[in-house]
């Protein structure tokens, strides 16, 4: 059984993944521009799933899940490229979400002693 892994872990992982070789990270430019190749290819996923595109024949199949991944790895080498922390990133974006939104969207009524 594999152990959940922390932000932390799979940016010390694809750090040691990308570490191995002489290029390392690519620059900021590079990586934004790898970054909106890999929404492509999660947007185009998205349309044959639940859009009225549906996949040519000749087309690989993929799943969601897979770009989700491509997209994650692309974002964790941008976050790793200009050292920053992506568990950090997350704390500042949910406080802002809590305070900032906290009244935004109509919230699920807690039943009677589920309080």
């Amino acid at each position: 059984m594999n152990m959940p892994k922390s932000m932390k872990n799979m940016q010390d992982e694809v750090d040691q993944y990308i570490g191995q070789f002489k290029e390392g990270y690519f620059s900021p430019l590079a990586m934004l521009a790898r970054m909106t190749e890999e929404l492509g290819e999660l947007s185009r996923e998205v349309n044959h799933y639940y859009g009225e595109k549906p996949k040519k024949a000749t087309e690989d199949e993929k799943e969601i899940k897979e770009e989700l991944g491509d997209m994650l790895f692309v974002l964790i080498c941008f976050a790793n490229s200009l050292n920053i922390d992506l568990e950090e990133a997350h704390d500042l974006v949910m406080k802002k979400f809590q305070t900032r939104d906290k009244d935004r969207w109509t919230k699920i009524e807690q039943e009677k002693g589920n309080e």
